[in-house]
């Protein structure tokens, strides 16, 4: 005889930890937040029927790679309610207790949160390619084919695992979300030009870069790196949160 319980396999953690997202209403609303204003930038960058005074006259939205990045910054929300959620009213230890290899148990999180943050990914990147195509416009991007959506939802997805991991870290959603939406608001605007070299570094402008949207030529990152660094801040993200879980959340 053997003692102790049998180990919960793998799927069992992931199909429970897919329930737990597909049941947080935070994750509704990004998802709905978040199709309402890719479908709206879409139109708008179809029709061109709303420009941005700039220091050379009016800029296209289209042209706006933050202002066309900025649903990405919603769908982040549901790695971000799926990870930090989980620490408000002491359910993290709830989840401890029931199910104690950790490492087994992120792995499941990592899986489940993947899988919710590319699935919303595609339905806001996709709806607004359709209404774009409807209302008249051209696709975005130099190829503006499959391979250009693809790239979009990569850019959600890693953008999202940053989120994930600082939600970990903070033990909540506040602190991620602001530190995510500080970068686009607070930091690249100000900083951008004393210190490009810095903030082309950044999750948000190397993003940009990678979608070969950013706004002036000191903050892009050329392309070819652009995607390791931006799976980079995830790696990193992700391996502090991996820590933590296994030495911090008793």
């Amino acid at each position: 005889m053997t003692g102790g319980p049998p180990a919960i396999r793998l799927a069992d953690l992931l199909r429970a930890e897919l329930t737990k997202i597909r049941t947080l209403p935070a994750a509704w609303i990004a998802l709905a937040v978040a199709l309402l204003g890719g479908t709206l930038l879409g139109l708008l960058s179809a029709t061109d029927a709303v420009r941005v005074a700039g220091r050379q006259g009016t800029v296209a939205i289209a042209q706006l790679g933050t202002v066309m990045l900025a649903p990405a910054y919603v769908v982040l929300a549901v790695p971000v309610f799926a990870a930090g959620g989980e620490y408000r009213g002491g359910q993290l230890r709830v989840t401890l207790a029931a199910t104690p290899d950790r490492g087994r148990l992120f792995a499941a999180k990592l899986l489940a949160t993947c899988a919710a943050t590319a699935l919303a990914a595609t339905v806001v990147v996709l709806s607004g390619r359709l209404v774009r195509l409807a209302a008249g416009g051209g696709l975005p991007g130099a190829d503006g084919g499959p391979g250009r959506a693809v790239a979009e939802v990569t850019a959600y997805v890693l953008l999202g695992l940053v989120g994930h991991g600082l939600a970990v870290a903070a033990k909540g959603v506040v602190v991620p979300l602001a530190v995510l939406a500080a970068l686009p608001v607070l930091v690249s605007p100000p900083l951008g030009g004393s210190l490009p070299a810095v903030v082309r570094l950044l999750p948000h402008e190397v993003t940009l870069s990678f979608l070969a949207t950013s706004a002036t030529p000191a903050l892009t990152v050329p392309r070819p790196a652009a995607l390791p660094l931006l799976v980079s801040w995830a790696a990193l993200s992700l391996t502090v949160a991996r820590l933590l879980t296994a030495r911090r959340d008793a």
